[in-house]
Parts: structure tokens; C-alpha cells; sequence
């Protein structure tokens, strides 16, 4: 049985430079691959048709050699909150969520940068997928414009804010995650201030302390959930080979590098990680570099028997901060009637046995 091979060639993986050379090659004249670079980062085009400043033989040309794998928007649902979930499916057919976070003062785009997640974390429904692959800069980027046209469409808002949150791990995806976000970010893109993205990590030590030497600009946020290296460990696999010791050696060597102050992002799960020896734990961990930490509402998912704080418990674990020098923010989960809060992205799939908490 003879399987299809795709011939043409994604033209949003050649540089500028790889663009002018094929049109000198093919007789024509080398300025043009500025304006088709144009095209497909700053204007976002998806067909070689929309770009109406070339000639139709040289439309012709690109369209012969090239494709454009343009994201597509397979499925789209609104919350009673006014967030909006997608479901983008890649040229491969496979599927990725993404959401946006409407709020009063901005306009956040969630996006995803893996196709499934293999790192497991016990209380998250996308680390209950296969890890398929990893996307593209361009897959990400058309997260990111398809996202800002519904806000504009939808709120006639533009796009502030991107936060890296969505299905996978960044930072195992290091190369086109930073790709991604420099044509983002580019004057010859779509021109965002870096200081209005935020990279999520559940904490690859390592790369974060590439993301230091490599002096990035964007924000850091770490998913820590548990101060503790036996707790983390129970709902974040990754913490045994990523210790709280080697993360924060890696934390402090970021801030040293950037001058960015760290997101800690903590999950309060009812009688696991919320009584005040862990609020401790975590002002012990949190104090040693700058940051601020985002306590948050655990959504529940159907794999797993984890449980949100009572509001009592919560209200006791944030006053535990109160006086000790440390920005605490209380953040309210958005989306939960459409799976579309933090930890709910997965897509559907067969039902699993679910996890028990044990303290």
C-alpha cells in the first residue's frame, strides 16, 4: 500500500535569505522575498493568493513549490465567562487547544507547544495524552493570530497578552518555542512586546538556565504546586530528576541573567499542599530570588481524584504571606464549563483510571 508524501516544501521554515536565493534561482527578482517574508509573518497570509503585490506568474512559482500549512480552527466553544476554547488542527490532522482569557484590563492568548505532553504531572489531563510531537514556530504563531482575531472579532479587543500554558512542556520544545516567539516579537512580525509573554514550565532545570544564558526577554513562570521535593515528586514526576535545589540554583541564574523576577505558580488541592506547613515551605523556597507567587484554583478533570481547597483553607494559606515582603495573587479559574482552564486542555480520549491523592 503506497503511503502520500508531501512533496512541497513549508516555506515558513526558509530564512529571508533561503527565499531570495530560490527566486534568483528561478529568474526572479531577489527584493520580492522581502515582501513575501512580509506576507507570511507580518500579514499572516495563509494562501499565496492573498499576496496581491507579486506578480501572478510569481504566485504561480511560489504556489508550485511551497505550501503554506496554515492552522485551522476545527472547533471553537464560548464559556458563560466569555473565554473562548479552539481547537486548532495542524496540516497532519493532528489537534491542539488554545483559549482566550478575556479580562477586564487585558486579553490573554493561551497556546499550546507540544501535541500531547510526556512529562505526567498527575493532576493535568494533557499528562494523560501521548506525546506525539513537538509544533513548529509558524503552528505556534497561528495560535496566536487565530486567537487575536477572536478577540477583535468577538470583543473588538486587541490581543495584550500570551502566556505559554497550553498542551506541553515549552522548554522540551526549546528551539521553536524561542523561534516562535521572535517572529512574534519582531518588527518584521507581529511586533508584541516580549515583556507581554510569559513562558510556563514545569521545571527542566537545565533550560532554564539556558533561558539565562541565552538572555531572554519574555517572563518565566514556574508550575511548582508543592515546596516540598517528596510531595512534588507524587504529583510531578519530573521533580526527581528537576529537585527544588536544582531549580532553584537555575531560578536564581535566570534573574542573574535577565533581570526578570520569577511567576510561581502554585495549585492548592484540598488536604495535599494547603496547610500552613506548606504555605512555610513555600515562603522558604520563594524567598531565596526574586518572584511572586500566583496561588491557583485547581480545576478537576476526569482522570484523576484530586480536589480544589475550601475557601477557609485558601483565605488561611494566603494570609500566611501577609507581612512576610511577598507579592501573592489569588487567580480565579476562567473557562471550566468548556475545559478550558489551566490543567484541562487534553481533547477527547478514552476514559482512564484515575489517580488518588495521598498526602
Amino acid at each position: 500500500m503506497e503511503t502520500a508524501t508531501i512533496t512541497k516544501k513549508d516555506i515558513r521554515k526558509l530564512s529571508l535569505a533561503q527565499i531570495k536565493d530560490f527566486l534568483t534561482e528561478h529568474g526572479e527578482q531577489g527584493f520580492r522575498a522581502k515582501q513575501i517574508y512580509e506576507w507570511l509573518w507580518k500579514k499572516s497570509a495563509q494562501t499565496f493568493e492573498e499576496m496581491t503585490n507579486l506578480s501572478k506568474k510569481t504566485r504561480e512559482l511560489l504556489e508550485n513549490n511551497f505550501d503554506i500549512r496554515a492552522v485551522k480552527v476545527s472547533e471553537k466553544q464560548i464559556s458563560s465567562d466569555r473565554t473562548i476554547k479552539s481547537s486548532f488542527e495542524l496540516f497532519d490532522h493532528n489537534l491542539v487547544e488554545g483559549v482566550l482569557i478575556p479580562a477586564d484590563d487585558r486579553m490573554t492568548a493561551c497556546v499550546s507547544s507540544q501535541v500531547g505532553c510526556s512529562l505526567t504531572c498527575k493532576f493535568c489531563a494533557t499528562g494523560y495524552m501521548e506525546r506525539k510531537r513537538n509544533l513548529d514556530p509558524a503552528e505556534i504563531y497561528d495560535q496566536v493570530v487565530l486567537i487575536r482575531d477572536q478577540a477583535e472579532s468577538h470583543y473588538q479587543t486587541p490581543l495584550t497578552n500570551i502566556v505559554y500554558m497550553g498542551m506541553g512542556e515549552p522548554l522540551l520544545n526549546y528551539a521553536n518555542v524561542l523561534s516562535s516567539i521572535n517572529y512574534i516579537t519582531s518588527p518584521e512580525g507581529l511586533g508584541m512586546s516580549p515583556k507581554r509573554i510569559t513562558v510556563s514550565t514545569a521545571g527542566i532545570a537545565k533550560m532554564i538556565t539556558k533561558l539565562g544564558d541565552d538572555e531572554v526577554k519574555f517572563n518565566l513562570a514556574l508550575s511548582l504546586h508543592a515546596a516540598n521535593d517528596e510531595k512534588r515528586n507524587q504529583i510531578m514526576p519530573i521533580n526527581e530528576s528537576n529537585t527544588l535545589e536544582a531549580l532553584k540554583d537555575a531560578l536564581l541564574h535566570f534573574y542573574k541573567k535577565t533581570g526578570s523576577r520569577i511567576t510561581l505558580e502554585y495549585i492548592l488541592f484540598y488536604r495535599f499542599n494547603d496547610t500552613l506547613q506548606d504555605a512555610k515551605e513555600l515562603w522558604e523556597f520563594a524567598r531565596q530570588f526574586p518572584c511572586k507567587i500566583n496561588i491557583i484554583e485547581y480545576n478537576p478533570i476526569a482522570e484523576a481524584n484530586y480536589t480544589n481547597t475550601d475557601p477557609q483553607t485558601l483565605a488561611k494559606f494566603a494570609q500566611f504571606f501577609e507581612g512576610k515582603n511577598m507579592v501573592i495573587n489569588v487567580r480565579r479559574s476562567r473557562g471550566k464549563d468548556i475545559d478550558a482552564a489551566c490543567g484541562q486542555l487534553a481533547g477527547k480520549k478514552p476514559p482512564v483510571v484515575k489517580e488518588e491523592v495521598t498526602a
